[in-house]
């Protein structure tokens, strides 16, 4: 349940409306299997979520959304929702006013889902229009699922009976899963009775159905208790058939499956004896066959070896004369390539001590300069870090701007749908009670202009503000921008700069070691002239010391001036902390602002309400009056009957200028035709 709130704030907050607490409150709080938002006022764009989470919900098997207020457009997005749905078994909409529109999306829901089992739609209006009922007929016929249905209090007349009889009379799936209805408190009379008890002979299934308070005769009501009792004795008979059944099934299974066993042991005994006896005979003859072919690879290797002997003894005598002569050769031989070896390994080593030293010196040099790159780097990120949190927070201050903005934008749409249900009650009053009227409406509109007034200040003023803070944010980025860049390019200047000079130095080197195997080869090739070399190779090596003592001054150099570089880029990073510390208390004042103005907001809120209860106290006075003058109109019905032409040009003048107002044109000077 915690994956399907956060997608439903999500979603809400893709489409521009807030989720609601209670909502989330609710989500938060239900079991596992089963989403209860009963009592709940569900909005559309809060259906519109649902309608869409729906479909992909593999979790929620319980749905319940009684007296959640539905407006027809709501029902229609859920049900929607809910016909790709393969996991629902239970769903509850009682209580919601369903009307033609939620008739036909639950037509369509019955004709596309196949999994809900159960459907409560006690206290709707779903009978009242009888075209759209006959689709939710059309719907119940088609499906294959449903078991227990609930329609209670649906003003549903005769007609609606009829089609539900058809429905009942031509599904077949429905009279196998024992699909019992509840119909109770509707209209149903005589002409529905009957059709319901002429379908009862085709579907014997069907074992309960409730129809007390519909106004259908005794006998009618007692042929369907009848029709009832033989299915329910059908049933009962039916079951203890598939008991009984079952039970002989079980037994003779058990049978066969001990038959079987017994079979299968039989024949296991008789294979393994069969496999044993097989296995014993391949093992002796194959034991066989290794012996004879041991015996015959022994004779032959020893007449190999028997020829091979003779063939070394006169060889040997030979390699014993000429061991003696090159052995004395060897000896010679041995000492002075000894002497040499001795003499080339010295120098070698020397020169491989010298090499490793000067390496492990330029690797520490690299190592120690990457660090200090890898630390400007992290503080970069953190930089760009705290750069990304400033702009989520200004991009949650425009979030709620809009949210504000939307709900003013709420608020007056409801104000001026009040002005409409006032205008369709003045239409029905007298000409006292119309000149009354006019007088409020005019001191209605006269408050609704003040206050619109003033929220539309408000709402310029905090669009003043937002534009201030785009341009600071604006600002801020540059700058932060600039000085990102700039320390970007400091930074590719010097590894630039570091590279270029390991590389010469690198190719310095590189040249000074290939002199270095160019001479060792000379030495080796010449080993007449060793002296000549070793007075030449001396002299090198001075040399290539003063060299390494010029490339360690300038190592030493190198590294001062990136101390330098380092110093001053952490005063840069410093300085830039500094600066976005300011930006930040800046941003915090800012927020306090717009807390404060939210507090504003609040507190006008609030006055709308009141301002909204005492309308509602209005109207309910005015109701009261209303209900006094209807009863001396009785007695006026023949003036009456004069007045209405005049009436009705009044409230036309009136809707007219109202209409005006609110679309924000200039109001006209109408008077009505006296």
């Amino acid at each position: 349940m915690e994956e399907f709130r956060r997608c439903y704030s999500r979603l809400c907050r893709e489409s521009g409306a807030e989720p609601q607490e209670a909502v989330l409150q609710q989500l938060h709080q239900l079991p596992r299997g089963r989403l209860d938002l009963a009592t709940q006022s569900l909005t559309v764009d809060t259906c519109r979520a649902l309608g869409k989470l729906l479909p992909r919900e593999t979790l929620c098997t319980e749905l319940v959304l009684s007296d959640c207020m539905l407006n027809e457009e709501g029902a229609t997005l859920l049900l929607r929702g809910l016909c790709a749905n393969t996991v629902l078994r239970f769903l509850d909409l009682k209580g919601n006013n369903l009307r033609a529109t939620g008739a036909e999306a639950l037509g369509k829901l019955l004709q596309q889902n196949k999994s809900i089992q159960s459907l409560t739609l006690e206290w709707n209006n779903l009978g009242t229009w009888d075209d759209a009922f006959a689709t939710f007929c059309g719907g119940l016929a088609a499906n294959g699922t449903l078991q227990k249905l609930d329609l209670r209090n649906n003003q549903i007349s005769h007609k609606g009976a009829e089609e539900l009889a058809l429905a009942l009379k031509g599904n077949a799936t429905l009279q196998q899963l024992g699909f019992f209805p509840d119909l109770r408190w509707n209209n149903i009379g005589l002409l529905g009775g009957r059709a319901l008890m002429n379908c009862l002979p085709n579907n014997r299934t069907l074992w309960r159905l409730d129809l007390a308070g519909n106004n259908i005769p005794g006998d009618v009501l007692r042929a369907v208790e009848q029709a009832m009792g033989h299915n329910q004795d059908r049933l009962t008979t039916l079951k203890e058939n598939h008991a009984r059944t079952h039970v002989l099934s079980r037994e003779v299974q058990h049978l066969r499956e001990e038959k079987s066993k017994q079979f299968l042991d039989l024949m296991e005994t008789i294979d393994k004896q069969r496999e044993e006896m097989v296995k014993t005979s391949r093992a002796s003859a194959a034991h066989i066959g290794q012996l004879q072919e041991a015996l015959n690879e022994r004779h032959s290797i020893i007449n190999a070896l028997k020829a091979k002997l003779q063939m070394t003894e006169a060889a040997l005598a030979l390699s014993e004369q000429k061991g003696q002569d090159l052995g004395e050769l060897l000896a010679t031989a041995e000492q002075e390539q000894l002497s040499l070896l001795q003499r080339q390994a010295k120098e070698r080593r020397l020169e491989q001590q010298e090499a490793a030293e000067r390496e492990s010196k330029f690797l520490r040099d690299l190592s120690a300069a990457n660090e200090k790159n890898l630390l400007l780097q992290n503080q970069v990120d953190e930089l760009e870090r705290k750069v990304k949190c400033q702009q989520e927070q200004l991009f949650q201050t425009r979030q709620e701007l809009t949210s504000m903005s939307a709900q003013l934008k709420m608020q007056a749409i409801q104000a001026e749908e009040r002005l409409d249900m006032e205008k369709r009650r003045s239409r029905q009053s007298l000409e006292d009670s119309e000149s009354l009227r006019i007088k409020e409406v005019e001191h209605m509109s006269r408050h609704l202009e003040e206050s619109e007034r003033a929220l539309q200040e408000r709402v310029q003023r905090l669009e003043a503000m937002r534009l201030s803070l785009e341009e600071e944010l604006s600002r801020v980025k540059a700058a932060a921008l600039s000085e990102r860049g700039q320390a970007e390019e400091e930074l590719i200047k010097a590894k630039s700069q570091a590279r270029l000079e390991e590389q010469q130095r690198l190719a310095h080197l590189e040249d000074k070691l290939r002199l270095l195997v160019q001479a060792r080869d000379e030495a080796q090739g010449a080993c007449l002239q060793q002296k000549q070399a070793v007075v030449e190779a001396q002299t090198r090596a001075s040399q290539l010391g003063l060299q390494l003592e010029g490339l360690r001054r300038r190592l030493e150099e190198l590294q001062e001036d990136l101390s330098h570089k380092d110093q001053e880029r952490v005063a840069e990073v410093s300085r830039v902390r500094v600066e976005l510390q300011e930006q930040n208390g800046r941003l915090q004042a800012e927020l306090a602002a717009q807390e404060a103005l939210r507090e504003k907001v609040a507190a006008l809120e609030r006055q709308l309400k009141v301002m909204a209860s005492d309308h509602r106290e209005a109207l309910l006075d005015r109701e009261s009056e209303n209900a006094s003058l209807r009863e001396k109109l009785r007695l006026r019905e023949a003036e009456i009957a004069r007045i209405r032409d005049e009436e009705a040009q009044r409230a036309s003048f009136l809707q007219n200028a109202v209409l005006a107002y609110v679309q924000g044109s200039p109001v006209r000077n109408l008077s009505p035709p006296k």
